[in-house]
C-alpha cells in the first residue's frame, strides 16, 4: 500500500514592478517558501491595464493558500477588492508611497521578510473593508472597494493635482504640493448626506470623508477613534468658513487629534473645549452623499473621476489578513 505525499502549500506574490524591486522580492519569497516547506510561489506583476484585480483572480483560481501584495496604496486596494470574502489570507508587504493600511494596522514597515514569514505562518485575523457605489452624472453606477478612505471633494482634487514625478521622488510629502495647487481655487459644494437611517443633512462642504481606519501619513489622526474591525465607517464633513475656519480644521485634525489626545492633560483640554463647527464627525454602518453637480472622488489616494452621488458601507470581516505571531489585534 502506498501513501501519497502531502500536498505542499503555495503562496502567490502580486507586486507593482514600478514600486518594488521585483527581482529581489521574488527571490526572497521563493527562498523563504522553500525553507518553510512550501511549494514554489506564483508571481504576478501588475500592469497598466490590471492594477491587481485580474492577477488576484488568477491566483485564487490556482487555489493558492496565501496572497502577498507589494506596491502602493492603489495596488493594495485593488488586490484587497479582488480577494475580499474569498477566505484566502492576504499579507501586505509595505512599499510605495503611503503604506496607509500597513500603518493603520501597525505592521512592520522596514523589513519585508517579517511579513513574508507571517504569510507563511498560521496567524490570521479578519478586518473590515469599505465599499463605495459611485453614481455618475449620466446615471451609470459602479462599485469599488477601499481599505482606508473614500473622499468626495477637495481631498480628491488635491490628489488629482499632485505631480506623479514629485510623489515618486519625495513620497507622501508630494501631497502638500497638491494641496497648494488646490486650495487657492477651492470652493465649497452643496451636499446632502445621511448616515444609516438618520436624518438628512444639507451643508456647503469642501470634503466628505468616509473612513475605514483613521490614520494618515506623518501620524496625522484624521479620526482617532476609527476602528478597522467595528463593522462601521467614520465620516468626516469638512466645512470651514474663511481663514479662521481652515485654522480650526488644522487645529482639530492635527493638533487636537494627533497631539493633544496622546496625553492625559491634553485630553482634559479637549473635554472642556466645545465642538468644532468646521469639522463634523459621524459614525455608522453606511452613509450616502449627493451633490447637484459632479464632484471629484478618490479611493485610497487614487482618482476615480467625478460623481453626483457616493454610497459607502462597511463590509465586516471581509479581508483575512496574515499577521506576525502575537500581533496586537485588540488594538485594531
Amino acid at each position: 500500500m502506498t501513501t501519497s505525499a502531502p500536498v505542499q502549500r503555495q503562496a502567490a506574490l502580486i507586486y507593482n514592478p514600478i514600486k518594488v524591486d521585483g527581482k529581489h522580492l521574488r527571490a526572497t519569497v521563493r527562498d523563504m517558501s522553500r525553507e518553510a516547506g512550501w511549494d514554489h510561489p506564483a508571481f504576478y506583476p501588475t500592469t497598466i491595464e490590471d492594477a491587481g484585480q485580474g492577477a488576484t483572480a488568477h491566483a485564487l483560481a490556482r487555489n493558492v493558500d496565501v496572497v502577498l501584495v507589494a506596491g502602493g496604496d492603489g495596488t493594495v486596494r485593488a488586490v484587497s477588492e479582488a480577494i475580499a470574502n474569498s477566505g484566502v489570507a492576504l499579507a501586505i508587504l509595505p512599499s510605495g508611497t503611503g503604506n496607509l493600511l500597513a500603518r493603520n494596522l501597525g505592521l512592520p514597515l522596514a523589513d519585508p521578510a517579517e511579513m513574508i514569514r507571517a504569510a507563511l505562518g498560521d496567524f490570521r485575523h479578519p478586518i473590515d473593508i469599505g465599499r463605495a457605489r459611485l453614481t455618475r452624472e449620466n446615471g451609470d453606477e459602479e462599485e469599488h472597494a477601499f481599505v482606508v478612505l473614500a473622499g468626495m471633494g477637495l481631498d480628491a482634487d488635491m490628489i488629482a493635482n499632485t505631480r506623479s514625478d514629485l510623489k515618486k521622488s519625495v513620497g507622501w510629502i508630494a501631497y502638500v504640493d497638491g494641496a497648494a495647487r488646490s486650495l487657492p481655487r477651492a470652493k465649497p459644494f452643496r451636499a446632502v448626506y445621511q448616515v444609516d437611517e438618520g436624518r438628512l443633512h444639507s451643508h456647503r462642504a469642501y470634503s466628505l470623508l468616509f473612513a475605514n481606519c483613521g490614520t494618515l501619513p506623518a501620524g496625522i489622526a484624521l479620526i482617532p477613534d476609527a476602528s478597522i474591525t467595528d463593522a462601521a465607517l467614520d465620516i468626516a464633513v469638512i466645512q470651514p468658513t474663511g481663514v479662521l475656519g481652515w485654522f480650526a480644521v488644522w487645529r482639530k485634525i492635527w493638533w487636537d487629534n494627533s497631539v493633544l489626545r496622546r496625553f492625559r492633560a491634553g485630553r482634559r483640554v479637549l473635554e472642556r473645549r466645545g465642538k468644532n463647527a468646521s469639522v463634523h464627525f459621524f459614525h455608522g454602518a453606511a452613509a450616502e452623499a449627493a451633490a447637484p453637480t459632479p464632484i471629484p472622488i478618490e479611493l485610497d489616494g487614487d482618482e476615480f473621476g467625478a460623481a453626483v452621488r457616493i454610497t459607502c458601507w462597511a463590509d465586516p470581516g471581509a479581508l483575512l489578513l496574515a499577521l506576525p505571531p502575537g500581533h496586537p489585534v485588540h488594538m485594531l
